[in-house]
C-alpha cells in the first residue's frame, strides 16, 4: 500500500516498491526528488526533504523534520554469516531509523540496524556501521562522533 499526504510532493520518477503485504507511507509537507527509489515497508515522516537518486530499503523510519542529502543509501538488506561454500547466507533486512530533526550529508551509507538520534548530523561521504546519538555530527568511514552539538 502507498500512502502519500494530500500536500507532500513527489517527483514523478521516484519508484515505490510496494505491494498489498508493505506500506511505504510519506509524510505531509515531504518533499522527494527525482530518481529516488523506496522498497518495502517504508516511513517517511512530516516536513522530510529527500534529494535526488536516495536508495531506501524494507524496515526504515524517517522521522520528522529530517533532511537527506543526494545519492544517500540507507541500505536494511544483511546477512547472516553461511558456511564456507557461500559466506553470505541467509538474507535479512535489519531495521534503520532516523531520528526528527537529523540531516544525511551527500552519499552517506547507512548500514542495516542502524539507529540515527534525533538532532544528528552525518557528513558527507560517511558509512554509518553503528548508532549514532542524538544531537552529534558523525563523519567517516566508519563514522566517529566529530562534535557534540547543543540542543
Amino acid at each position: 500500500m502507498l500512502n502519500i499526504a494530500d500536500d507532500a510532493k513527489v517527483d514523478s520518477d521516484v519508484v515505490f516498491n510496494h505491494s498489498d503485504r508493505v506500506t511505504i507511507s510519506v509524510g505531509a509537507g515531504s518533499r522527494i526528488y527525482r530518481g529516488s527509489e523506496f522498497t518495502g515497508d517504508v516511513s517517511i515522516g512530516a516536513d522530510v526533504f529527500i534529494n535526488r537518486d536516495c536508495y531506501v530499503r524494507p524496515n526504515t523510519t524517517i522521522g520528522d523534520r529530517v533532511n537527506i542529502g543526494p545519492f544517500v543509501r540507507l541500505v536494511t538488506d544483511t546477512h547472516d554469516m553461511g558456511s564456507h561454500e557461500r559466506r553470505a547466507g541467509a538474507v535479512r533486512h535489519d531495521a534503520i531509523s532516523v531520528g526528527d530533526g537529523s540531516w544525511i550529508g551527500a552519499s552517506t551509507t547507512v548500514l542495516a540496524g542502524v539507529t540515527i538520534g534525533a538532532g544528528s548530523v552525518v557528513a558527507a561521504g560517511s558509512v554509518v556501521t553503528g548508532d549514532v546519538p542524538d544531537d552529534v555530527v558523525v563523519a567517516g568511514v566508519p563514522a566517529k562522533i566529530v562534535k557534540r552539538l547543543s540542543t
